[in-house]
């Protein structure tokens, strides 16, 4: 039987060394389980992100409260947490934000694991020292440092004012542990990115959320409550292309494709406010209402420019709800 430590190991030569932090570091590598989530094939996320998903996850408490990444159990009807030792747990998704990107698992047993302390991201500079942490202990840890911290616009209309960018690149970083030199949990693994050496060759860099975007939305999402207030989402798929935002497709669901926005479009202003890249696309969106909102653009496709008034939707309102077990 597959495991869920399999093909993700760590080069030995990236591996932490026990005497290089000033932490227990297998202590601290014992409180991340793999985490595996199946979805059904007609739930709305399925398509983009898929039905079996696989990541990891920090125990936050000894209740069994474990923090992962919200893409990871967004729509989960099933969730199996694994610890080192090969033990499964069941588990329940209880909420996925997606301001943050930050999701929530309670394990339904105990997980006998100690909790990783939050920690605070904000004390790291450019060059610090961290270990990314997966499931399955010193194999699948990676000793890393801080790149930089940068504002990060996603596609997806998502937004990170500080993500944090480390190298060398974890192979396996979605709801890696970042860890820095006292062992605390500063950071959540997001995604893999593509930089470029001083040679000009591309290598990849991991991004984290960080870890104190947590502590004001714990009680809410912790509680199934909305972290934040639901944002108006139109359903686009966006990057930057030289100072303009252009849409490489949209949503078949979303707002968007009922207003017949296709790929290749591109967005010049929200409400009469020119807008040259994701960050300030989003921003302006975000700023005109609630979800629901009606949102005035201006679109260029190909030789035209004209109007068209959008009614913004609740993404969450299309996924279905965890299932509790």
């Amino acid at each position: 039987m597959a495991s869920p430590f399999d093909g993700f190991e760590v080069e030995v030569g990236m591996r932490p060394a026990t005497q290089d932090w000033a932490f227990d570091l297998d202590r601290a590598l014992s409180s991340v389980v793999a985490l595996e989530a199946r979805v059904a094939g007609d739930a709305f996320t399925a398509a983009s992100l898929g039905v079996e998903r696989i990541g990891n996850g920090a125990v936050l408490n000894a209740s069994g409260l474990v923090l992962t990444m919200g893409y990871l159990i967004m729509e989960a009807e099933e969730i199996t947490l694994t610890r080192g030792d090969g033990t499964e747990i069941e588990a329940h998704a209880l909420g996925a934000d997606p301001v943050t990107g930050f999701g929530l698992v309670q394990a339904l047993a105990p997980l006998d694991l100690p909790a990783l302390p939050l920690g605070d991201s904000r004390r790291l500079k450019a060059g610090s020292r961290v270990v990314i942490a997966g499931a399955g202990g010193r194999a699948h840890a990676a000793a890393s440092q801080v790149l930089t911290r940068m504002r990060f616009a996603g596609y997806w209309e998502y937004l990170l004012d500080e993500a944090i960018i480390t190298g060398p690149a974890h192979p396996h970083w979605s709801g890696a542990a970042l860890l820095d030199e006292s062992g605390a949990l500063v950071g959540a693994g997001s995604l893999s990115l593509q930089g470029r050496t001083r040679d000009g060759e591309s290598t990849p860099l991991n991004m984290f959320v960080p870890a104190e975007l947590l502590a004001p939305i714990l009680d809410d999402l912790a509680s199934g409550r909305p972290a934040h207030p639901p944002r108006p989402w139109l359903g686009v798929l966006a990057q930057d292309f030289q100072d303009r935002v252009v849409l490489v497709g949209v949503n078949p669901r979303g707002p968007a494709a009922r207003a017949e926005l296709r790929a290749g479009d591109v967005i010049r202003a929200v409400a009469g406010a020119a807008v040259t890249d994701l960050a300030e696309f989003y921003t302006s969106l975000w700023a005109q209402g609630p979800a629901g909102t009606t949102i005035p653009l201006k679109i260029q496709r190909e030789g035209d420019v004209f109007d068209v008034e959008i009614r913004s939707a609740d993404r969450g309102a299309l996924l279905k709800k965890p299932r509790l077990n």
